[in-house]
């Protein structure tokens, strides 16, 4: 069935938010400080690793990097666009007004929690391939695997920063239902090239989000986001030249 892969997506995040929610009520604060540190390592490394694998090249019995230009081109021009857009107050302001709404505590927590955990699960290859993947042909493999992955992430997410974590699942439905609903539209132009920028600089993005989580405010990640959009413009100008 199209769209299911989503649909179980969707619902590992709630349940594992809710897991970690159940988790954080009998947590002190302290245990919740480490576990919150954990989560930072973790996502540096997730972010590292998904960098590497697509930066590192070896050939001639060496490695060699690729993508460098591209990378800062993209982050550069996005966090233009994002500054100018200011995409990240408009997150924040997401996770206040969805807190308002439930009518439930928690503070800035709430917020941190919900653009943290939205950032992760939404930015990547993963959640853009799959989903296409899905709409096209019905297989939903890569987002089941990818459901797992989140399941454990938002577990964490949630045993530090609450409830918030549970609302990251409303922007992930919408944004991998969107692509398995266009799908058949935007497979045509995307090309194995695009997929790997994409994955390059939706994994570095991915490193910030760790770098957030151990210094809070060190990086304004959700400004960047407009970064994911500068690889596949610069493939489709490449195709031209």
């Amino acid at each position: 069935m199209r769209g299911l892969g989503t649909i179980i997506n969707v619902l590992a995040v709630v349940a594992g938010s809710g897991l970690g929610l159940a988790l954080k009520s009998g947590l002190p604060e302290r245990l919740r400080g480490v576990l919150t540190q954990a989560c930072g390592l973790a996502v540096l490394f997730i972010g590292i690793s998904g960098a590497m694998a697509e930066m590192l090249t070896f050939s001639d019995g060496g490695f060699s990097t690729q993508g460098s230009v591209m990378l800062t081109l993209s982050l550069v021009l996005g966090g233009l666009a994002g500054e100018a857009l200011d995409i990240e107050r408009r997150l924040d302001d997401l996770g206040v007004a969805l807190q308002k709404r439930v009518a439930v505590g928690g503070g800035s927590d709430f917020a941190i929690g919900f653009v943290t955990s939205s950032l992760v699960i939404c930015v990547g290859a993963m959640a853009v391939v799959g989903s296409i993947r899905d709409g096209l042909t019905g297989d939903s493999s890569m987002l089941v695997a990818k459901a797992v992955l989140d399941f454990v992430l938002v577990l964490v997410f949630a045993s530090s920063f609450g409830l918030g974590v549970m609302f990251s699942a409303l922007p992930l439905g919408i944004y991998q239902g969107a692509l398995t609903v266009l799908a058949a539209f935007i497979e045509p132009f995307l090309t194995d090239a695009m997929i790997s920028g994409l994955s390059f600089v939706g994994s570095v993005l991915i490193f910030g989000v760790g770098v957030n989580l151990l210094r809070p405010g060190s990086l304004r990640v959700g400004n960047m986001l407009p970064a994911l959009l500068v690889p596949v413009i610069w493939e489709l100008l490449k195709q031209l030249v």
